[in-house]
């Protein structure tokens, strides 16, 4: 009987075969597999415990389930279909039920004590030492101790953040999906850069509208469609029908995410008090670097203090241009104006066009450019295979493989640049297997995938990206490489699984390279001359790098600022008349004054709501991040920025150590001592 091709564990997926009528059985079928190891783990004689038996079996119990689920998972966010939807939806609290079952189950529990009670565990080292205090931790934290009616009530509230969570995450894509703008009169589309224009015009003939006589233009609220028009288009009515209907989002009949987000925050503050916890900050950022709510929301509190007097002073600078461009009075611009002034103020000031960078920068360029850059550093070369040599889930899609310097197949991944519908929004890394160090001495590879939403070709052009949308593939490439590069044997400790405050690092630290002359060489090309990017035209970008970069430090602050406090001060929250406008006023002094003011994101920020922790209480972890990623950047600047020394002992204490050892301990592997945070300050030209 043929293999049901989401248990099937070929290294090449049968994409073409993964349809929704196989996952029910499917993660029936693991879901029972793995209980039933788990249970053998808790039946065997506590005196007979050993390291094999109970951790490195824990370990193996649920890898079936994790790569079946994975698969699953992964196809919902870049295939998304009614039937993919409803299958998804059905297994979804039955495996989110079992796993948080695990470190509620007193057997198993009893077990890993025993082991790790006696001399043997004592006696491990390294990564098993690690792994060990790790699982013992993890156990704990998840309520392992506590009475049974608390156990089943933890079991209980997972069950439901995690169907929650998903609801919120299908409305925010239902909602963007279900907005168009069509428009037949050509001269509201004024000032929209001609790639945008053409691509809207695409898309309406894509959905029937329009015709070659009486051409339409269809605008949406993904990015690509959307960036453009609020940043030039002309017409402010446009640009206030897109910016209000993007504001929208997830706040609207059917969409609305008010309700999912009071009951996500009850569940979350209710398990944190199960557990024992003031808050739900608190329990989440326990074993992560900042420890305490309160550390990172006075971490992101000293940067609010840092940034805010050349915040106001750029506010102030922008609405002082506009009623000098207009003869009008300042005044507090209109949300759907900040963008639009904003540019026209850094043409003035650096004669630069972001969009004048777009003709350098071919997808199929950059993304040859970078290969070459991590080769250069890291010592590992990327190769393509043909298309149609490997299967994948959509055509768009490519698939390369990284190999050592000796040529050794260190693991293997997918890449999927462009918008869909039926694909989620933003950028994003994940991955299906994880390999590593085996136990006969071999390395088995990894696998990974890298998606983003990009601006797509045009007729007869190829992908042309702004530098923004060069420094998301980076950034992408690198969380990838931290997966490809591990070279840790527990796998559940390798790649990206480490302390979400540390995550962001090596996906940050490439960004750097973005923005070095040597580095643009590689690739920043004209698609259509070849000629490299005008010394002049860099030299405008290197200065309007900080153009607003207080107003783009608070609006990240902003976004830290008001998770942290939903997670602290859940209980004022919820008892406020409008649980919205509350947290719109909680970080009202991180955002630009508008009239009339912007409202909150919460209902559309997925960040924090659409997974049941994801980057709840650790949207900060991108501004922490950034602290130890310009930091370690300047390493790189003083030994050279294709070093290969410094990128081997990059790899050596970052990229290949996953979580291993303790974060702190692997940045001072790398730096010879703690972080700097003036690099940050110094770097965004607020020091």
């Amino acid at each position: 009987m043929p293999t049901n091709p989401f248990l099937d564990p070929a290294f090449c997926i049968r994409w073409s075969e993964l349809t929704p009528e196989h996952i029910a059985p499917a993660i029936e079928t693991a879901l029972t597999r793995a209980e039933a190891a788990i249970a053998a783990i808790g039946a065997q004689p506590v005196e007979a415990v050993s390291y094999e038996s109970t951790f490195l079996a824990l370990e193996k119990a649920t890898e079936d389930l994790n790569v079946a689920w994975g698969k699953v998972g992964h196809l919902q966010s870049v295939a998304d279909a009614p039937a993919l939807r409803a299958a998804y939806n059905e297994m979804l609290p039955k495996v989110s039920a079992f796993y948080a079952r695990i470190p509620l189950d007193q057997a198993l529990w009893s077990r890993l004590k025993a082991f790790a009670a006696r001399p043997e565990a004592a006696a491990l080292t390294g990564v098993h030492r690690r792994f060990r205090d790790e699982t013992l931790a993890d156990f704990r934290q998840a309520g392992a101790d506590l009475p049974e009616p608390a156990r089943q009530r933890l079991e209980a509230i997972q069950s439901e953040l995690a169907q929650l969570t998903q609801k919120y995450a299908e409305n925010v894509l239902d909602a963007t999906n279900a907005f168009e703008l069509v428009v037949t009169d050509e001269s509201r589309l004024r000032g929209i850069p001609a790639h945008a224009q053409a691509a809207a015009r695409r898309s309406a003939e894509g959905k029937g509208q329009g015709t070659a006589e009486r051409p339409a233009w269809r605008f949406t609220l993904h990015q690509p469609s959307l960036e453009p028009v609020m940043t030039y288009a002309d017409e402010a009515e446009l640009r206030r029908e897109l910016w209000q209907a993007a504001a929208q989002v997830g706040a609207t009949d059917a969409h609305d995410n008010a309700g999912l987000i009071r009951r996500i925050l009850e569940l979350r503050a209710e398990k944190a008090a199960v557990l024992g916890k003031g808050d739900f900050a608190d329990l989440v950022l326990e074993r992560r670097m900042a420890k305490t709510g309160a550390a990172a929301l006075a971490f992101i509190a000293d940067l609010e203090r840092r940034a805010t007097p050349a915040f106001r002073r750029e506010c102030r600078e922008l609405e002082e241009f506009k009623a000098r461009r207009t003869g009008a009075a300042a005044g507090p611009l209109a949300p759907w104006e900040v963008a639009y002034w904003a540019e026209k103020l850094r043409q003035e000031q650096f004669a630069f066009d972001e969009e004048q960078l777009r003709p350098f920068f071919p997808l199929d360029r950059v993304v040859q450019g970078m290969f070459a850059l991590v080769q250069r550093i890291f010592g590992v070369q990327v190769i393509p295979r043909a298309a149609g040599a490997v299967e994948v889930w959509h055509p768009e899609v490519s698939y390369y493989d990284l190999r050592d310097a000796a040529g050794r197949h260190l693991g293997s991944f997918y890449a999927d640049w462009h918008p869909r519908e039926s694909k989620r929004g933003g950028a994003w890394m994940n991955y299906l297997i994880t390999g590593g160090p085996q136990p006969d001495g071999t390395h088995a590879p990894h696998l990974g995938l890298i998606c983003g939403n990009l601006t797509p070709p045009a007729a007869g052009r190829p992908a042309l990206l702004t530098h923004r949308e060069v420094e998301t593939i980076f950034h992408e490439f690198g969380h990838l490489l931290h997966h490809l590069l591990g070279a840790v044997e527990i796998k559940s400790l390798n790649g990206v699984n480490v302390a979400w405050d540390f995550v962001e690092l090596p996906s940050q630290i490439m960004e750097n390279w973005c923005w070095e002359r040597e580095s643009l060489d590689l690739f920043a090309r004209h698609h259509e001359t070849g000629e490299p990017l005008p010394e002049a035209l860099f030299q405008r970008m290197v200065a309007a790098r900080n153009f607003r970069s207080a107003a783009a430090t608070m609006r990240q602050v902003g976004f830290a600022k008001v998770d942290l406090l939903l997670h602290r001060a859940t209980r004022d929250f919820l008892a406020a008349p409008d649980l919205v406008a509350a947290a719109a006023a909680a970080v009202a002094t991180c955002q630009v004054p508008t009239e009339p003011p912007a409202p909150s994101v919460i209902r559309r920020f997925t960040h924090i709501f659409g997974d049941p922790v994801g980057y709840a209480a650790g949207y900060y972890s991108y501004k922490w991040a950034e602290v130890l990623d310009a930091d370690a950047f300047t390493r790189f600047k003083r030994e050279g920025i294709f070093n290969a020394q410094t990128g081997a002992d990059f790899v050596r204490h970052i990229l290949s150590r996953g979580n291993s050892a303790d974060p702190m301990e692997l940045y001072r592997g790398f730096m010879g001592r703690d972080p700097d945070p003036q690099a940050l300050l110094v770097r965004a030209g607020l020091a």
